[in-house]
């Protein structure tokens, strides 16, 4: 089987097997462009949106091992370290706003309570998709 293109040097003696010209190549990349221009934005908003969710899942989370914590013991855990020493959760909270797990705004117990972490807060500046601050959730 010979191809077009073989077909062509074959009849016209000096005829060259054209590639694609640089306006098809342009009319290709401005088509690229303009999908990456819709696409892009979604994704990068997808990503907030997953951060976000990890986030006030964390929070739950934690904040639920402290309670267990304070209904097994009588007392509020003293650090974050010590519900994982004693599995009440699996590993520290991560917080992937700020994308770290070791730098939360600890909230000691109000009154007399023993214990030192009676609720914990994202320290990440700005808002959530609802309007709070990372620091209310």
């Amino acid at each position: 089987m010979v191809s077009s293109c073989a077909r062509v040097k074959l009849s016209k003696p000096g005829a060259q097997c054209g590639g694609f010209t640089l306006i098809e190549l342009l009319v290709v990349l401005a088509i690229v462009a303009l999908l990456l221009t819709l696409a892009l934005p979604r994704y990068f908003q997808s990503i907030d949106v997953a951060k976000e969710t990890i986030l006030v899942q964390n929070l739950r989370t934690t904040r639920d091992a402290i309670d267990k914590f304070y209904g097994d013991t009588g007392r509020y855990p003293e650090s974050l370290t010590e519900l994982v020493e004693k599995k009440y959760v699996r590993e520290m909270p991560y917080d992937p706003i700020v994308d770290s797990d070791a730098k939360w705004t600890i909230v000691p117990p109000p009154g007399e309570a023993k214990g030192s972490v009676y609720d914990l807060k994202s320290p990440a500046e700005g808002l959530a998709r609802n309007g709070k601050p990372f620091a209310d959730l």
